[in-house]
């Protein structure tokens, strides 16, 4: 999807009620958005599809919903106080700011783009024959730009694990790397930026200063005693959370992929040390499945991380397609016993389990699996909005916007429509079918324009079932259902429409 698609998937957002700037009549907050009320719907959907997935279909995982504000020794312990930074630079021409790591990590994808033209070129000359994996093996100037692409990823990598903010720098200037929109070369030095957001409060000691939390995970390891007293959960067991969390992004670009005020859905799941990368390498085949479940396959890869954070001895990401490139929608870490060990040790409380199987007290190690709500509202956007030629009622072509939206996840379930605005009858039927399936599922009553023009914005909303009211109705009790992505139509009795609607959106067809 090119730059001017994403454009139109932005502009579409706002135009039917997904999303909004924030604070739009004060001329709006940089990385700050509010969802609408076609966006508020996806949203819900999007973490009922992983709630389930996670809690309801596991006997050994629970849920959580922990406070933002969390005492602050929480996050001197979580290591966020000292290393929760990100490398910043400034464009001394511009006056704007970035991050260092994703100016270089954009170079990175350009040389890596400038591979795939090459292949894409010969694979286009040789035709059939055309062997793509010893094309890129062996032809010089591809194999040039992968390597080249390679070494600066593992210099980057090597430079953000160290703390090396020389160079940092040093790869900005060998790489030649210009201000995107001025093309200035003239930068300030890097320099760690801490992300936190901090805010006061009168009774916590410590000048009173707290934090927003900048992930949801802490909130999980601090009640971890808690919650398995309380449900007598033995190991390995999980929990599952959904929160708002907070980062003082340096740069918050891309409409919702990177904000300063995002959800993530989270899970710990807590093991036997010496079990981890067993469980590791189970959550990165489960969550996996999860996502191809409603993304097609070649959109997703795992990305292995080449610079652990300090507390993993394991790191994958799940990327997928997004408009702008494969970006990381969820990651999967093998966190250790870093977490728990680190709250044990500031608190003065230990923070183990009593396994009855080795009779013996140990810190449990932590499986993690981690995805931004937000990120997945774009992913489903991105992969589900599409223009395509339709014939129009005279059997004219025309074209129309719809979201392909797995059924489970639309927003609105059912439109009804009245064939006729101004017949009564009509519409008083539509009204009385309307109030009689609204108990099962999210539906809209419409009766605006003509019905092709109210199909049309069905389509562009993502509701997979419409139910006409007309004259056939008053005769013999029986709608026309329209499907959306096929856009076949047939005659249903009124009594059936509920069942045959709940069916076709059923959270357990893509569970």
């Amino acid at each position: 999807m090119s730059e001017d698609l994403f454009k139109r998937l932005v502009s579409h957002c706002k135009e039917y009620g997904f999303i909004y700037p924030s604070s739009e009549v004060y001329e709006g907050l940089n990385g700050v958005y509010d969802y609408g009320p076609m966006g508020v719907e996806l949203k819900n959907n999007i973490k009922e599809y992983w709630w389930k997935a996670m809690v309801q279909m596991h006997d050994n995982i629970v849920g959580l919903d922990s406070a933002i504000f969390m005492h602050p020794k929480i996050w001197k312990a979580s290591g966020h106080v000292d290393a929760f930074n990100d490398p910043l630079v400034d464009n001394k021409d511009s006056k704007k700011r970035f991050r260092a790591d994703v100016l270089i990590e954009t170079e990175i994808d350009k040389m890596l783009a400038k591979a795939d033209k090459e292949v894409e070129k010969a694979a286009k000359r040789f035709g059939e024959t055309f062997d793509e994996k010893m094309y890129r093996e062996t032809n010089p100037r591809v194999m040039e730009y992968i390597q080249k692409a390679e070494a600066t990823e593992k210099r980057l990598a090597n430079a953000l694990k160290l703390g090396d903010m020389a160079d940092l720098k040093a790869l900005i200037e060998e790489l030649e790397i210009t201000e995107p929109d001025t093309g200035s070369r003239n930068w300030t030095e890097v320099r760690q930026f801490n992300l936190m957001f901090s805010t006061q409060m009168s009774n916590t000691g410590d000048d009173g200063k707290l934090y927003l939390r900048p992930e949801t995970a802490q909130g999980i390891f601090v009640n971890f005693l808690n919650v398995q007293k309380t449900t007598r959960q033995k190991i390995p067991f999980g929990i599952a959370q959904i929160g708002k969390a907070f980062r003082n992004e340096i740069v918050a670009r891309q409409f919702i992929f990177r904000m300063r005020e995002f959800e993530q859905m989270e899970m710990q799941y807590f093991v036997r040390p010496g079990t981890e990368m067993e469980w590791y390498a189970y959550w990165k085949e489960k969550r996996m499945a999860w996502h191809r479940a409603v993304t097609p396959a070649e959109k997703l890869r795992f990305k292995d991380h080449d610079n652990l954070a300090h507390y993993a001895n394991a790191a994958v990401d799940v990327q997928f397609e997004f408009p702008f490139g494969f970006k990381e929608l969820e990651g999967i870490h093998s966190r250790t016993d870093f977490d728990l060990s680190s709250h044990s040790e500031l608190s003065g409380k230990k923070m183990q389990y009593f396994d009855p199987e080795l009779n013996e007290h140990y810190t449990p190690y932590v499986v993690e699996t981690s995805v931004g709500c937000d990120r997945m509202f774009l992913t489903v956007l991105s992969n589900a909005l599409v223009d395509e030629t339709v014939p129009d009622a005279k059997g004219e072509d025309s074209t129309r916007t719809v979201l392909r939206i797995a059924p489970a996840l639309a927003p609105v379930k059912c439109a009804v429509l009245p064939l006729l605005r101004n017949n009564e009858e009509l519409v008083g039927k539509a009204r009385e079918v309307y109030d009689s399936i609204k108990l099962h599922f999210l539906c809209q009553y419409d009766e605006k324009d003509a019905v092709g023009r109210r199909y049309r914005r069905q389509d562009a909303i993502g509701t997979p079932y419409c139910v006409t009211i007309d004259h056939e109705t008053l005769e013999n009790g029986t709608v026309t259902i329209r499907e959306r992505d096929s856009m076949q139509q047939e005659r249903i009795a009124i009594a059936d429409i509920a069942r045959i609607v709940s069916e076709k959106v059923d959270m357990a067809k893509i569970l």
